[in-house]
């Protein structure tokens, strides 16, 4: 139902494009890319509001208040309020900070993850480019942002925002390794890069059943690796003030806040697609459309990262390094290991 629907549409427009108007096929594609890109930005800012507010009322659950009650249902409409409160805000520069460098280093950290959106499939042929090695883009594209929150830090003078600028980026490099290591597993037994290749093997049985262990190190990584509690040692507030974007306000400081949720839900939708079976029904479910599935799977995820979030405390620094190079490393690797050996004894059996 949701691959024709969403097919059919992207070849109605294509065929309105070349047939009707008369364009290029160069020109056909660069304007449904466009058009793609465009929807991509809109899923994530509409998924912002939700999750924005969301994540207040998780907050304000898990210790025993109301949080935003006043404007809309439930608060809802607080976040929308507060995003004009913030485009009116003036753009203030610190005098000493290097300018080139602190204007674009919010606006390279969207460009990074919306790039990222290029291979994240939102269903089944729903996707900008289904490329051979999509997850390898996902992984080398996200693995840029670090550059972003160490410019920030960098450029803009402050000792508080330098100092989580260097936590951003020492964090951000050692959970990304055991982060990927966790994700070879899956790569290992479909002998597949392309996200949509991994989904197809999983009609049958979910990844996150033999691969539980690595499930588990890509979650505790990926909070780590989008810096939030308890791992959200480069905005610890009550060190660093606000940390890498210490001195930041207005519009690009909202930008910073949407590249955050952009990329929580894009590590969301990994998880979903490399563990969770991606937009497969379980249970034979099949009359609720696929993207429904993957969406609930997706907010599933994001839920696990609001509730560790505002459970557990703000760890050490020196606390945060050890785990991710002496456990979850070796772990990882373990799991490759065995993974190996499991695939080696499964085809030494069915021959």
């Amino acid at each position: 139902m949701e691959k024709s629907f969403f097919i059919n549409v992207a070849d109605a427009l294509r065929n309105w494009l070349t047939n009707s108007l008369g364009f290029s096929a160069t020109a056909t594609d660069l304007i449904t890319t466009a058009i793609w890109t465009l929807a991509v930005i809109l899923f994530i800012l509409m998924n912002l509001i939700v999750l924005v507010w969301l994540e207040r009322k998780f907050s304000a659950f898990f210790q025993q208040r109301r949080g935003p009650n006043r404007l809309g249902p439930a608060g809802f409409l607080q976040f929308p309020v507060d995003i004009v409160k913030v485009l009116g805000k003036e753009d203030i520069i610190p005098a000493a900070a290097d300018k080139r460098v602190f204007k674009i280093a919010s606006t390279t950290l969207f460009i990074t993850a919306l790039l990222a959106w290029a291979v994240i499939p939102l269903g089944d042929g729903v996707i900008l480019k289904d490329m051979n090695i999509g997850l390898f883009y996902f992984i080398a594209i996200g693995s840029t942002s670090t550059i972003s929150f160490l410019m920030g830090g960098f450029a803009s003078n402050n000792k508080y925002s330098l100092i989580g600028g260097m936590r951003t980026v020492a964090q951000m490099i050692s959970y990304e390794i055991p982060m990927v290591f966790s994700l070879l597993g899956v790569v290992m037994m479909v002998g597949s890069l392309k996200l949509s290749d991994i989904v197809a093997a999983q009609k049958n049985i979910w990844f996150i059943i033999p691969q539980l262990v690595a499930f588990v190190v890509y979650f505790i990584s990926t909070v780590a690796e989008t810096n939030r509690g308890p791992f959200d040692l480069a905005e610890g507030e009550q060190e660093l003030v606000a940390g890498y974007f210490t001195e930041y306000s207005g519009i690009r400081y909202a930008i910073w806040m949407i590249a955050e949720y952009g990329n929580l839900v894009a590590v969301s939708i990994i998880a979903s697609i490399m563990f969770l079976g991606g937009w497969n029904a379980p249970f034979g479910l099949t009359f609720i459309p696929p993207f429904i599935w993957l969406l609930l799977k997706i907010y599933f995820m994001i839920f696990l990262f609001m509730w560790v979030k505002w459970t557990y405390p703000r760890i050490r620094i020196d606390h945060l390094m050890h785990f991710g190079w002496k456990f979850l490393i070796p772990v990882s690797l373990a799991n490759i290991l065995v993974t190996g050996i499991g695939i080696y004894v499964y085809r030494m059996i069915t021959g």
